[in-house]
């Protein structure tokens, strides 16, 4: 039978520190359901001392979750303890984590004070805040930086005075993972009560590490992992909720699980993203837009033969539809064939080769091809064949006024129009777009880039609209950069149109 991880996941409280990154209490309770539908045991909520803002946090994330544990982080001091106690009176399961810095650096010049003075300080915050709680957690704060022998005397004092998980953080981000994981191989076996707590990780990533220090740990026995959507955190970030589960998921031989539904990790990554305003950075290990794209000849050849070939996730498992395959100058035949069978164009190998050869020009003077690129390449015009297309586009818009935006459509042969105000002329234009077309559709990523230099640019619109569940792709160019927006949200709306 495999061992239990339990995923810690500290997005609203450590993730939420970057600068800029702030939520308010609407956007925190979002995430903290998105959290616990994918089956996050623990979410910690927020610092209540901290500030108003994050004790009410706390109050109504209590509120609005029902199975996972709601932590409460505090200092070894008794008020704030008193307040996270407070803060989490709605709880169903409440947590406090309340802990104290045990390296030397921070013992002598943080609290001016001796290794014994700490040890009673800990014992004394345990033994408080289980006056309030049944569930303490215990933080020894940068112990990946402190002595072995005096974190063991550390962790089995509160132990005793009744923590039931004690956090080991690598706060800095200094060890490396076979450090690492020998610290809590110490603790395992120099810790004579330690089987009454569980041993959790917290590693940051100022060198890279976060993760393999955390896998380091949990190879050594921790079981609660402490985890971030995205690896958000304070400096360089922590350690990836996403990069955690799906480590355990492919490596079969730890016989380790965790409780999270894989599937849900791309949209709480994108819902993470998009309300912190916080990009994930394209080459982000399993969440990142180029996570599963191959633009390598040889890559796309093997993608296409067997998907194992390349990738040791199925992209289905992390909530994606399929693999990218990119078109660039690196690609080759098979991949230029595969995108226009996507869009039912075959081509024998004779017109492939043509179209081939017209493609690497193209390519070595685009940075990359998209759709519209190759149908158009290949004598298949895929805007002038939609069903939906844009037969007039006419905004006005300034400073101090509103913008107004008047737009007709050609749906199979029958004309439509229609007006609308908004916040800008590409909000107007997609609002008027959507008196026509009446679905629920929202944009969840709008991204624009110029292909030509100079103040006559073409721009290029790459969109992503969500319908029914589903995410789906548009593009537009068009020296007018709102009808290049709108071409591409009419682009998208013809892909889940047709269906």
């Amino acid at each position: 039978m495999a061992d239990r991880l339990y995923i810690f996941d500290t997005t609203l409280r450590d993730g939420e520190q970057v600068p800029g990154c702030q939520l308010n209490t609407v956007e925190k309770i979002e995430v903290a359901r998105a959290l616990e539908s994918m089956g996050v045991d623990i979410i910690e909520a927020g610092f209540p001392v901290s500030s108003p803002g994050d004790f009410n946090s706390v109050v109504e994330i209590s509120k609005a979750v029902t199975w996972p544990t709601i932590c409460a982080l505090t200092r070894a001091v008794p008020r704030d303890i008193e307040v996270a106690a407070e803060a989490l009176r709605f709880a169903k399961r409440g947590r406090i984590h309340t802990g104290i810095g045990t390296s030397d650096s921070h013992i002598r010049y943080k609290f001016n004070s001796n290794r014994d003075e700490i040890i009673e300080r800990a014992v004394a915050a345990v033994k408080y805040a289980k006056k309030f709680v049944e569930d303490v957690q215990f933080y020894a704060e940068d112990a990946g930086r402190t002595d072995n022998e005096y974190l063991a005397r550390v962790i089995e004092a509160v132990i005793k005075a009744g923590a039931t998980t004690v956090n080991i953080p690598d706060t800095t981000g200094y060890c490396l993972p076979d450090e690492f994981g020998r610290k809590i191989r110490f603790l395992k076996e120099n810790v004579s009560n330690i089987d009454k707590a569980i041993i959790a990780t917290h590693c940051h990533n100022d060198l890279g590490l976060a993760t393999a220090n955390t896998v380091a740990g949990i190879m050594n026995g921790a079981r609660q992992a402490e985890v971030t959507i995205n690896g958000i955190g304070e400096r360089a970030g922590n350690t990836s909720l996403e990069e955690v589960a799906m480590i355990m998921k492919c490596h079969h031989d730890l016989n380790i699980e965790t409780n999270i539904n894989t599937k849900k990790i791309y949209s709480i990554s994108r819902t993470v993203s998009n309300l912190m305003n916080m990009p994930v950075q394209p080459n982000k290990a399993i969440v990142g837009r180029n996570a599963f794209a191959h633009s390598s000849g040889i890559h796309q050849d093997g993608v296409l033969k067997n998907r194992e070939s390349y990738e040791i996730i199925d992209p289905k498992d992390v909530g994606i539809d399929e693999n990218s395959i990119v078109l660039t100058a690196r690609s080759g035949r098979a991949a230029l064939k595969h995108r226009l069978e996507v869009h039912n164009v075959h081509l024998e190998q004779d017109a492939l080769d043509a179209v081939y050869d017209k493609f690497l020009k193209l390519a070595d003077s685009k940075k990359d091809i998209n759709d519209d690129d190759i149908l158009m390449l290949a004598g298949k015009d895929r805007i002038a064949n939609a069903r939906i297309k844009l037969d007039y586009l006419q905004v006005s818009s300034g400073v101090g006024i509103k913008s107004v935006a008047s737009v007709g459509l050609d749906i199979a042969g029958e004309k439509f129009e229609a007006a609308a105000s908004g916040n800008g002329p590409v909000d107007a234009s997609i609002k008027a777009v959507k008196q026509i077309i009446h679905r629920t559709m929202t944009v969840k990523e709008f991204l624009i880039q110029a292909i030509t230099k100079g103040s006559d640019d073409i721009g290029k619109v790459h969109m992503q609209v969500e319908h029914g569940g589903h995410i789906y792709y548009g593009f537009g160019a068009n020296t007018d950069i709102v009808a290049a927006s709108i071409e591409a949200y009419i682009d998208a709306i013809n892909k889940f149109a047709e269906q």
